[in-house]
Formats: C-alpha cells, structure tokens, sequence
C-alpha cells in the first residue's frame, strides 16, 4: 500500500475516481483564492461537503433499502419457520421460491445493500488519496513549489542531496510512508517526485533543506512561508501527524498545540460514534443475519476506538475530512431519520 500514497496522480483502478473528485477539489480551491482565501484545511471540510451531497442519492437508496427490509422480516421469518427442518431439496428450493417473492413483492434486492456499499468504496478510498496528494491536483498549488524545484534541479548533484535528505526526514516520520524520489524517468517525473517529498516538510525539514541546498536559502523560505500559510488550519500544520505535532510540541514547550492535536483524533471518535448511534439498524430474520447484526453491532463500537489509532498516525487533513465527514453524515442522517419516519411505508410498498 506503501508505493500507492505519491504526490503524482494515483493510477490504477482509482485514477478516474480519484481526478473527478480532483478537479471538483481544484474548482473550489480557485473559488477561495478568488476571494483571497488559501486554506487547505477549510477546502477539505467545503470539499466533504460537496462530496457527500453528490452521494446523498446512493445514501437515500441504503437506508430505503434498510427501512423496506424492517418491514419485510417478519414475511421472511414466517416463510423460515414454515420450512423449519426441512431440509429437503424441494423443500429448500420452495423456501428460497417465496422468500424471493417477499423481495420482489417490497422491490429490493437482498445484495442491495451490499452493492450500494461496494459503489462507494472506489469512491471513498479515491477521496482519502487525492487529500494525501493535494498538489497532484490542484495546479495552483504544485505551481507554489515550481520556482523552488527548478533552482534545486539545476544545482550539480541534487539527485545525492535529495535522496539524503529523503532518508534523513524520512527516519521515524510516517508524513513521508511510501514517498519516493523518481530521477530515473522523464524530468517531468522528477520534478513531481520533488514535490512530493517537499509538501510533506515539517518546519525543521525545511531548516535541513536549506543546509543542504545554502544558495537557495531565498527562495526556499518564500516557499516554506507560502506552504505552511495554507496547509496552517486552527494553528496546527494539516500535513503532519498528531503524533508528530505533540512530539515537537512537546520539546519546543507549545502546549495549545498539543492540546489542539489530540482533539483531532479525539473528535474523530465521536463525531464517528454519533453517526453509528443514528444509521438504522436493518431488522434481523434469524441464523446468519442475526450473527451478522452481532457482529455490526460490535463494530459499532470498536471503529470510533479505531479511528483515535488511525488518525493519530495520519496527516491531520486526513483527519479533518473524517471528522468533516461524520457531522455531515450525522446531520444527514438525522434529516433522513425525520424522513422516514413520516414515510408511508403502504404507498412506497404499493408503488
């Protein structure tokens, strides 16, 4: 999984996913900086937003379907218990007849809820990699680091000096899991790979750059300044970790900072668990379903605990987004709760 998180755009099967949801990003970051807004943290809270509405259809389908199967369960568990040990072929072959007819009869599918769920998946881990590799998609800001680049490719040997630095900032920092510099390839390649390695700089990395690279001091502060102003959300560097944020906290003495850093792995927990108490349960028809409604239920609460551990480890932006993403969903889904609640089950049963 390593070699898949690199600032160049993601290949493979996500790559269309991933620049769709790319150039929705690149609109709105152009929307702020037309009104002198340049904030990476914010553009992700704006950009969940947008992208969870785009997905509300596919979320009012899950829960119809959820909703419909509540009411269909006792149909079900009536056909089970009609054919309760019987175990012949014909039997078998007459529950699974009418258990189809129950679907039929309510319009759903039993893998429905699995298909919407495998629909968005694609989606969501598209999501995750362009936040990961934010200036391989918005070209305004990979154009932040243009001049920098070019004044490092032009100085005799920065392929040995870029490598050292990578291995050196890479030690015990997991911001840089799975960057690598690419000075095999085109020079396209290798200026992109550059970019990668620099987004993730803390601000001592950017101190060891100019050490390595002394004649470009000018242009590499101008650089720092300009990327730490828009990845800087509420005080703390959306590139780097909680992790790393507390442990350079804690030997410079910036205690707000490490205050502000646990709160991100802290509300992601919550804001996840506040979400899990609101999704509907879809009704359980006995054997298998019930042992899977045992095993969501536990889940229900072991990811909000798996979430703190994740997002301790991950890029504060990754973190925002999730925490962005879970009061949309919650607000969403109390608003779909509302709804179908008042929803004539008789009249969507008959339609």
């Amino acid at each position: 999984m390593d070699n898949l998180i690199i600032a160049t755009q993601t290949g493979g099967i996500l790559k269309p996913f991933a620049w769709i949801l790319g150039k929705i990003l690149e609109v709105l970051y152009d929307g702020f900086a037309f009104f002198g807004i340049y904030n990476i943290g914010l553009l992700i809270i704006v950009f969940t937003f947008v992208v969870r509405m785009l997905m509300l259809p596919m979320t009012i389908k899950q829960q119809k379907f959820t909703k419909m199967n509540s009411v269909m369960t006792p149909e079900i568990q009536a056909i089970q218990k009609k054919y309760k040990n019987r175990r012949d072929q014909a039997s078998v072959q007459a529950m699974n007849e009418e258990t189809q007819a129950v679907y039929q009869k309510y319009g759903v599918s039993p893998s429905g809820s699995c298909i919407f769920m495998i629909i968005q998946l694609p989606i969501l881990f598209a999501l995750y990699r362009v936040i990961y590799n934010v200036p391989a998609y918005i070209t305004n800001v990979k154009n932040t680091f243009d001049g920098l680049v070019t004044g490092i490719m032009g100085t005799a040997g920065y392929q040995d000096t870029m490598n050292s630095f990578l291995t050196s900032v890479s030690e015990k920092n997991s911001v840089f899991r799975g960057i690598t510099l690419n000075f095999s390839g085109s020079s396209q390649q290798a200026h992109d790979s550059i970019i990668d390695v620099l987004y993730k700089c803390t601000s001592s990395n950017w101190t060891l750059l100019q050490d390595k690279f002394s004649g470009l001091s000018d242009v590499i502060a101008s650089t720092q300044s300009a990327v730490e102003h828009f990845n800087n959300f509420l005080g703390i560097n959306i590139v780097y970790s909680p992790k790393t944020i507390i442990a350079t906290s804690f030997q410079e003495g910036h205690y707000v900072l490490i205050i502000l850093a646990l709160l991100v792995p802290i509300l992601a927990a919550l804001t996840q668990f506040l979400n899990l108490r609101l999704m509907p349960q879809a009704a359980s028809n006995g054997g298998q379903q019930e042992a899977m409604a045992g095993q969501m239920k536990m889940m229900n609460y072991m990811m909000p605990l798996y979430s703190v551990f994740i997002v301790f480890f991950l890029p504060v932006g990754v973190g925002i987004y999730w925490i962005a993403g879970s009061v949309i969903r919650s607000f969403q889904q109390f608003l779909l709760n509302k709804h179908f609640d008042k929803m004539d089950l008789e009249k969507v049963i008959k339609e």
